[in-house]
């Protein structure tokens, strides 16, 4: 079995936990004042690191619930165990298994998986972003008027800080320029739609690397292009990430005041 198909199916069985956790009682943690964690989380991270230690040997496992050092390594796969907690609390069926390997500061392969939805997104660079068996292609909209763009909050907001006034400055300029947004709480998700031509545009601030590493790929593939703020190549730890087809990517950066 391919490395690809490996991490597939192991993001699948992954998947039976999430899906159990969906329709039973939660316990609900703060990390933070706005950001949450189950045991379903912390159940599903355990099985995905027991899982890939074993199948794929030297690379440095970042979970988001037990990783802390250094994102910028030079073979990771990063762990999202539920991108969109707070959607998996609330029972909206807008979550998923994030696992993104990267070799060299480069994205490698991609799974983001929906197992409420039974959504498989993929990718291996080279070799194109799939839904299942279905290759995918970002949109061919140039148009910004006729966007549907998608964005996230970051935490930060429940600051009213920096990171608040910028998100509110951005969403007042752009709001009339596009045909709407969408904010449905799972960047994984939005990339992985972005990927599929549903979104034409994305960013957003804050985000970690487990959030974005899949979809980064899945979004490439595609044919889109993926930056931070300053058009240069998005890595890990830059304050804001932007992603679309060339006209959209384009417009968004012409629009997007800088942080």
């Amino acid at each position: 079995m391919s490395d690809i198909e490996r991490l597939k199916e192991i993001a699948i069985e992954a998947g039976k936990i999430v899906k159990e956790g969906y329709s039973s009682h939660k316990i609900v943690e703060h990390k933070g004042i706005v950001d949450l964690v189950t045991q379903y989380d912390i159940e599903t991270e355990k099985y995905l690191l027991k899982t890939l230690t074993k199948e794929f040997d030297g690379y440095t496992l970042v979970g988001e619930e037990s990783y802390s050092g250094s994102y910028n390594l030079d073979r990771a796969i990063y762990i999202d165990p539920i991108d969109g907690t707070t959607n998996f609390i609330h029972s909206i069926p807008h979550l998923a298994i994030s696992l993104g390997l990267w070799e060299n500061a480069e994205a490698k392969m991609a799974v983001v998986y929906n197992p409420i939805l039974d959504e498989l997104f993929w990718a291996k660079k080279g070799e194109g972003a799939w839904l299942g068996d279905r290759r995918l292609r970002v949109s061919e909209n140039s148009n910004l008027q006729n966007s549907l763009i998608a964005t996230g909050f970051p935490y930060a907001k429940a600051n009213k800080g920096v990171e608040y006034h910028w998100v509110v400055e951005n969403f007042t300029k752009l709001l009339p320029q596009i045909q709407d947004f969408r904010r449905l709480g799972a960047a994984s998700l939005d990339l992985s739609y972005l990927a599929q031509g549903i979104f034409d545009g994305f960013y957003e601030i804050d985000l970690k690397p487990w959030d974005v590493s899949a979809g980064i790929l899945l979004v490439q593939e595609a044919g889109g292009v993926v930056t931070n703020l300053n058009s240069e190549p998005y890595r890990f730890g830059d304050k804001g990430i932007v992603a679309g087809n060339l006209a959209t990517h384009k417009a968004l950066m012409d629009n997007l005041s800088s942080l």
